[in-house]
């Protein structure tokens, strides 16, 4: 019987991304005080776990300094005795090569309370996400899973009358696995696939035969990787849908060349593939932008560099409700305005009725979408989704109109208001929200900057760009330049106005959306990927 109230939990991560999780250990991270996690894990899982949760890197690397097991076991022990809840994240399933026999010895005599909670193992998911299945009625009855971390250990004569292999660990010995499977009469037409970073936006997949894959690969890094060989990578082929994202973009001219011989017959759909990006935007409203960036091959960490909530004080926004049947026009020029503005409304009793005979205006598809939440369609959207276009394509004569313009309670558009006002309108500005800048960075994000892995930042409006400075400034220093650590780092604008502070504090803007829209960034990126060495480029 444990002995303390702590647990430790041996959680499979699966291949790496975090939609591979199963939602038990989705859950139980969130519930983690301390993580004790392998090399492989994505960095997307870390940030599944609470801010205060203490992370431990106990990864092992080949040829490079690492934590042994016996200071592993200990760990989980020590930290279990201590009546915390203990995550041991290891990469795939657990009992996979996971070498889980001795951890969980030590825990049992120690008297640890543990559970093991299962991955889905590389070994399985790998082909199946490169499109290889791993049996076949005609091509392949039955497969075999080892790993090539002891070469010589192996039965090769046995293994190589085995129709489909499955090989962990062998990225530094092909060689030898060549040599062993054609000495023992594996043909040298027997296709074989390399699936490196599997399950990642990084994926990217080599095809070839035994006779000639030592040829191709002199050079790459292949770790780590899952090699599969027999009939069934043949079937690969036909087995994959179509490449929409190729033949979308195949006449976009690239900013820089693709790679024109690869070493290989490398693939990768996604034209962001192997490219990571940081994300600025505010606290819950990231996810569907980093959701497309993901679906698109993309590693996404999530900065927030706003937190959006409610204006010092509602008062000039109740008076406005109060008296909405004064005023000619509601011009909303964000979701948070359109959210904020009828949360208000309803706490004040009324809803969407209440603005029978007033015209609506809003700047930009979201948020006339955000509006529809209302059962409502706004009256004029100006073609460019800016809001310094909304005057100049103003649908009506402005002169004697009275204007209800809920915004943000500082630092908005003061340029709209005074070309308004310029056109004789009595404009009346209400506070209906804040923005503040966070207090902390997530640690993924601060890693990715402080080690430099981050090859694109997306701004998605003026604050973003001001606040990611200000933020920065508490990892680097107080007398830091945010441009000092964005060398070789893609700066990524959403628009004009959002272009001009990145020029005003980076010098310079790399790519801006011709849509300003999110899906209009989405957009610019990837054909910079594709410029850039996406694509499996």
């Amino acid at each position: 019987m444990p002995n303390n109230k702590g647990k430790v939990y041996l959680v499979g991560a699966g291949p790496g991304d975090v939609a591979y999780l199963t939602v038990k250990a989705y859950n139980l991270l969130a519930t983690a005080e301390v993580l004790v996690y392998d090399a492989l894990v994505d960095a997307q899982l870390l940030q599944c776990v609470a801010p205060d949760c203490l992370k431990v890197d106990v990864g092992k690397r080949g040829g490079k300094p690492s934590t042994s097991q016996v200071e592993i076991n200990q760990l989980l022990v020590n930290y279990c005795q201590k009546g915390k809840q203990v995550i041991r994240l290891k990469s795939g399933d657990p009992f996979v090569f996971g070498r889980c026999t001795s951890e969980i010895e030590a825990m049992m005599a120690s008297g640890c309370d543990f559970e093991v909670i299962p991955g889905i193992s590389s070994a399985l998911a790998a082909p199946l996400l490169a499109g290889i299945p791993l049996t076949d009625p005609v091509l392949s009855r039955c497969f075999a899973v080892f790993t090539a971390h002891e070469v010589e250990a192996l039965d090769w004569e046995a293994l190589s009358r085995l129709e489909t292999l499955v090989i962990l660990m062998g990225g530094q010995h092909v060689g030898e696995i060549v040599h062993q499977l054609l000495r023992y009469g594996r043909s040298h037409l027997t296709p074989i696939a390399i699936i490196r970073w599997a399950g990642t936006p990084q994926q990217q997949i080599w095809t070839a035969e035994l006779g000639n894959i030592c040829q191709q690969i002199t050079g790459l890094s292949l770790s780590p990787v899952v090699i599969v060989i027999g009939e069934v990578v043949g079937l690969r082929k036909y087995l994959q849908p179509e490449n929409i994202y190729r033949e979308r973009y195949a006449s976009i001219p690239k900013a820089q060349p693709m790679s024109t011989n690869p070493p290989l017959s490398a693939s990768s759909p996604l034209p962001l593939a192997g490219k990571t990006i940081l994300v600025t935007r505010s606290v819950g409203q990231s996810n569907q932008f980093s959701n497309r960036l993901m679906a698109i091959g993309a590693t996404v960490i999530e900065m927030p560099t706003l937190e959006i909530g409610p204006p010092s004080s509602w008062e000039n926004l109740d008076n406005a409700i109060a008296s909405l049947s004064n005023f000619h026009w509601l011009i909303l020029t964000s979701t948070n305005g359109v959210d904020y503005f009828f949360a208000r409304l309803i706490a004040q009793g009324k809803d969407s009725r209440a603005l029978a005979g007033i015209k609506i205006a809003v700047v930009g598809e979201k948020t006339a979408q955000s509006l529809k939440q209302y059962s409502l369609q706004p009256d004029f959207i100006p073609p460019n989704f800016v809001a310094d276009s909304l005057v100049e394509n103003f649908p009506e004569e402005l002169s004697g109109k009275k204007i209800l313009f809920p915004r943000v309670e500082s630092g908005g558009r003061e340029v709209l208001v005074k070309e308004l006002t310029a056109k004789k309108a009595e404009v009346i500005e209400v506070a209906a929200y804040q923005s503040c800048c966070p207090t902390s960075i997530p640690p993924a994000a601060q890693l990715a900057l402080q080690n430099r892995k981050v090859d694109v930042i997306t701004f998605a409006s003026s604050k973003t760009v001001q606040f990611f400075c200000q933020l920065t400034k508490n990892i680097f220093g107080s007398n830091s330049n945010s441009s000092q650590f964005l060398d070789g780092v893609c700066i990524a604008s959403i628009g004009p106005q959002t272009s001009q502070t990145c020029y005003s504090l980076f010098g310079r803007v790399d790519v801006e959306a011709q849509e300003y829209t999110l899906d209009g960034l989405t957009e610019a990126l990837i054909l910079w990927g594709m410029g850039n060495g996406g694509m499996g480029g």
